[in-house]
C-alpha cells in the first residue's frame, strides 16, 4: 500500500467516533424484564452464580455407576438402583452398580460411570468390558460455574446462549436497561411515500424504511415522523418534538452545504452541532450535536451513505446508549480481489462480499460504488475498508466487516 499525507479540514472517523461516544452516557434507569422477553436487551449490573452449576454431579451418559474397587475381572456386578434424570439417589450399595441415565445424579459412594455401550446384560446384573478410570463420564458438580463467580458482566447484550445460561441460574427476570426510543426524521420536498405515484421530480422515501430496519433489528423503539419540509421553520419544529420524545434523533438528509439544507442550521439554533464532515465515503456530511439536551446524529441523503454510516458511526451510538461493553466490531482480514489506483483523503467503506476463489476467500467489491446504489448493498454481505491515503492492489489484506458482525447478529 502506498500512502500520502493527511488533509486537516475532515475529522478522522477514528477522531469523530471516540468524540461522539464521549458525549454519551447509557440511559439511566433499569427495568426487569422476563426472560422470555430479554433477547438482545443489555444487563445493566454485574450478574454472580448464585448456586454451582450443575448442582451435583451428574452423569455424562446413560449406563451404569459404580466404585471402581468393586470391580473384579470376568465378573458381574448387581444392579441395585435405577436413577433417572430429577431423582436424588439413595447412596449406592457397596458391590453393585446403579443402572444410571444423562443428567442424573450420581449417587453417593460411586466414582466412575461406564457407558452403556461398553456393558452387556448377565443374568447376575451387568458385565463392564472396557477398562474404567475414576471420575470417567461423570460432569462434577460446579463444572460449568461455581458458586460466586462472575456469571455475566454488566454491558452484556443477552444473545440466545446467554438467555440459556440465566436460566440455568433460575433467574427469571433480567435487570436490563431500559429500551431506547429513537425519532426517524427524513428530509426533503421531493420524498414520498411508497405506494403513492410519483410525480415529476420526486423519488420514494428510501431511507426512512432502511432505518427503521435498522433500528427495529437492534431492538430500538422507533417513532417514525412525517417527512420534514426543506425550511428552518419545518426542521425547527420537528426536531423540538423528537427533542422532548425519543432518546435520540435520527436525520437522512439536510447536512450538507446546499440552500435547502437546513437540519445543521437548527440542530445549532436548538442546542450544539459539535461534529461534521468527515473524512468518510460515503457520507462526509455527517453531523453530530444535541438538540435541547437530546443527542442527535445526522446522516446524509444518499440511500448507500445512510447505510453505511449507520452501521459505521450509527451502531456505536446505539451500543453505548443500550449500555453494551462491546459497541464496534472486529473485522476479518482478507486479500481484496479488487483494485484502487487513486488514493482518497477519505476512508472508503467499499460495499462487499466475500468470495472462494482460487482456495481462499477473497474480499469483492461491488462494480459501482455510487453512493446513491442502494441495490449495491443488496447484493453484498458487509463493508471492505480501505484506509484514506491508500492505493490497493488485488491480493492486499483489506478489512472486511460483515453486515452480521456490524450489527451485533
Amino acid at each position: 500500500m502506498n500512502r500520502s499525507l493527511n488533509q486537516p479540514d475532515l475529522t478522522n472517523p477514528d477522531e469523530a467516533l471516540a468524540h461522539i461516544l464521549e458525549h454519551l452516557s447509557p440511559l439511566p434507569h433499569p427495568e426487569r424484564v422476563p426472560l422470555a422477553q430479554a433477547l438482545g436487551r443489555v444487563l445493566y449490573n454485574d450478574l454472580p452464580v448464585p448456586t454451582d452449576v450443575p448442582p451435583c454431579d451428574n452423569s455424562a451418559v446413560d449406563g451404569y455407576a459404580l466404585r471402581i474397587t468393586d470391580l473384579q475381572p470376568g465378573q458381574p456386578l448387581p444392579v441395585s438402583a435405577r436413577i433417572a434424570a430429577g431423582q436424588a439417589p439413595a447412596p449406592l450399595a457397596a458391590g453393585t452398580a446403579a443402572r444410571i441415565f444423562t443428567g442424573a445424579p450420581v449417587p453417593p459412594g460411586a466414582d466412575a460411570v461406564v457407558m452403556q455401550e461398553n456393558t452387556e446384560p448377565h443374568p447376575a446384573g451387568v458385565m463392564i468390558l472396557s477398562p474404567v478410570s475414576r471420575q470417567q463420564n461423570i460432569r462434577p458438580q460446579g463444572q460449568d460455574l461455581k458458586a460466586g463467580d462472575l456469571a455475566l458482566p454488566k454491558g452484556t447484550r443477552l444473545r440466545p446462549q446467554e438467555l440459556g445460561l440465566l436460566a440455568s441460574l433460575g433467574v427469571a427476570q433480567a435487570a436490563v436497561y431500559r429500551q431506547l426510543t429513537v425519532g426517524i426524521l427524513t428530509t426533503g420536498n421531493e420524498l414520498v411515500e411508497p405506494g403513492q405515484p410519483l410525480a415529476p421530480g420526486q423519488i420514494y422515501n428510501t431511507n426512512r424504511y432502511t432505518l427503521l430496519g435498522l433500528l427495529q433489528q437492534l431492538g430500538c423503539q422507533v417513532q417514525v415522523y412525517d417527512d420534514v419540509a426543506d425550511t428552518l421553520p419545518d426542521t425547527l419544529a420537528a426536531l423540538t418534538r423528537a427533542a422532548a420524545e425519543t432518546d435520540l434523533i435520527i436525520s437522512s438528509g439536510g447536512v450538507s452545504v446546499g440552500e435547502e439544507d437546513h437540519v445543521r442550521a437548527a440542530m445549532t439554533q436548538l442546542g450544539e452541532l459539535s461534529l461534521w464532515r468527515l473524512a468518510l465515503k460515503p457520507g462526509k456530511p455527517l453531523a453530530f450535536g444535541q438538540v435541547d439536551g437530546t443527542p442527535m446524529l445526522g446522516l446524509p441523503g444518499n440511500p448507500a451513505a445512510v447505510l453505511v454510516t449507520f452501521l459505521v458511526m450509527g451502531v456505536p451510538v446505539i451500543r453505548t446508549l443500550q449500555g453494551a461493553r462491546q459497541v464496534q466490531a472486529v473485522p476479518q482480514r482478507l486479500p481484496a480481489a479488487f483494485h484502487i489506483d487513486k488514493p482518497s483523503i477519505r476512508r472508503e467503506y467499499l460495499r462487499a462480499r466475500r468470495e472462494l476463489r482460487d482456495g481462499q476467500w477473497q474480499a469483492v467489491a461491488y462494480p459501482n460504488q455510487s453512493s446513491g446504489m442502494l441495490s449495491s448493498a443488496c447484493w453484498a454481505e458487509g463493508l471492505a475498508v480501505v484506509p484514506e491515503h491508500n492505493t490497493l492492489a488485488p491480493g492486499d489484506a483489506v478489512d472486511f466487516l460483515s453486515f452480521n458482525e456490524l450489527m451485533g447478529v
